[in-house]
């Protein structure tokens, strides 16, 4: 156990986390910023949760994924690294429209802020891309308990920049509206700005593993396929390296993930990573919005969900991957998805009962630690799943089928909602059932899943 423990320690630890905190950030921005800014306004539960939609773009960051892997910013990738390129390029992005934001009102300018949150989404999906990446490089990938270490670090890093991000979003639009600012949402995203830089200077830390035989082999690959298409003995035309260029970067890192585990197999994964959030995710859409139409303040709401739950998700990330590693990956997934569904129905007795922060606290803290357990693993999961010729491709794709679900259908959340007619006890429920068929999935190809992680040399029981 003790040097199952000393592997936290180990600096590459260190720099996941901090690569996690860039990526878990830009979520506060679309997410608790966004929601409460609109509903502060008295935009109806049904737009805010269809605002939401701008998120989906993490469904589909793999279609770009390929183009990260490849593409070289000018200048930046030669001084910085291409993986840390495009983190900085993107977060530039980001910073920038921060700056639009804070000179709209969503009473004036709610298609421009939708807008501009949709940009948001896309730099940050795209960031999600080359983070993953970068993040799996930093580990050898025959050194599987490191690895789990690595998934707990980077969701601990993800949960640390969206909670006390919205920490410091909401005491601070919380403090400037007791203040009398009028402006408060867009001083308070200003303030964000601030901590943009601030994970530009901290990322200069992060070192990046060299890409140099990854990048030959990609060509001598792409050459490779120029020939073939031009046929024995012709020449190499323009055409013929475009359409090699696009089999290399597109084609072939997608094939490749199902060659390796099988098309059954392939389409099985994509399905349980499709479905098992799903529920999380309708609720985590209007969670802030339910907090504070129970009769929670934003201070209330920052000190509990956010505050308390870091610390709470920060522990039990840690003792997730622990438990992945001694217990198996599959079984693990199967007891994290159904404590993370049974939560739910604390959210349910909270609006029967009404206020009572003793509640609250409870809901959002068992809340936080069922889903810090099962978000480790499942990062543990998928990380196993890919060839490392491929990593930000194969990754993306897994990643982004996950959010698929967690975005374009709890964009209807608060149509949900709505159509209860503000029934929020039931509307928990119904949250709490949608994880049945991932874990079905899941149970079935329990026996299959066993012998795949067994051929990545995973010292892990199925």
């Amino acid at each position: 156990m003790l040097n199952d423990l000393k592997l936290y320690v180990d600096v590459r630890i260190f720099r996941i986390l901090l690569i996690g905190f860039i990526s878990g950030f830009p979520w506060v921005l679309t997410g608790a910023i966004l929601s409460l800014w609109l509903r502060d306004f008295d935009v109806s539960r049904t737009t805010v949760g269809f605002a939401g939609l701008i998120t989906a773009v993490y469904a589909i960051n793999f279609l770009w994924a390929p183009l990260i892997d490849r593409i070289q910013i000018p200048y930046l990738s030669r001084r910085l690294g291409h993986r840390r390129a495009w983190i900085v390029t993107l977060q530039a992005i980001i910073l920038l429209s921060l700056v639009v934001w804070s000179t709209f009102s969503p009473t004036e300018d709610l298609t421009a802020i939708i807008l501009v949150g949709l940009i948001i989404s896309i730099a940050s999906a795209s960031q999600d891309i080359t983070i993953d990446a970068l993040r799996i490089e930093q580990i050898p990938k025959d050194h599987s308990k490191l690895m789990a270490a690595g998934a707990a670090a980077a969701v601990v890093g993800w949960w640390t920049g969206y909670k006390l991000g919205g920490v410091i979003a909401l005491t601070t639009a919380d403090f400037l509206q007791a203040s009398g600012v009028e402006n408060y949402w867009q001083q308070t995203i200003l303030v964000m700005g601030i901590v943009i830089v601030a994970c530009n200077i901290l990322l200069m830390y992060v070192r990046e593993v060299s890409i140099d035989a990854r990048v030959k082999e990609f060509a001598n690959t792409q050459r490779g396929y120029a020939y073939k298409l031009a046929g024995l003995g012709q020449p190499v035309g323009w055409h013929h390296e475009t359409l090699a260029w696009f089999s290399t970067t597109v084609i072939e890192p997608l094939w490749s993930f199902f060659k390796r585990n099988g098309p059954v197999i392939a389409l099985s994964l994509l399905a349980f990573v499709f479905l098992f959030k799903i529920g999380e995710a309708f609720l985590g859409r209007m969670s802030i919005i339910f907090y504070q139409e129970v009769g929670f303040s934003k201070s209330d709401i920052a000190i509990y969900s956010k505050g308390l739950g870091w610390v709470v998700t920060v522990t039990f990330t840690i003792l997730g991957s622990y438990f992945a590693v001694k217990v198996g990956v599959v079984r693990a997934l199967v007891v994290a998805g159904l404590a993370m569904a049974a939560t739910n129905l604390l959210f349910s007795l909270l609006y029967w009962v009404g206020k009572n922060e003793a509640l609250f606290a409870v809901a959002v803290l068992v809340d936080d630690l069922t889903g810090a357990i099962a978000s480790v693993i499942f990062v543990a999961f998928i990380s196993l799943l890919v060839d490392r010729n491929y990593t930000a491709t194969q990754y993306a794709l897994l990643a982004s089928i996950g959010t698929a679900g967690r975005t374009i259908f709890a964009s209807g959340s608060g149509w949900a909602v709505d159509a209860l007619g503000g029934d929020w006890g039931t509307f928990f429920v119904i949250t709490a059932i949608m994880v049945s068929p991932s874990l079905a999935c899941l149970w079935i190809l329990r026996h299959k899943l066993r012998e795949l992680l067994a051929g990545t040399k995973a010292e892990i029981r199925g």
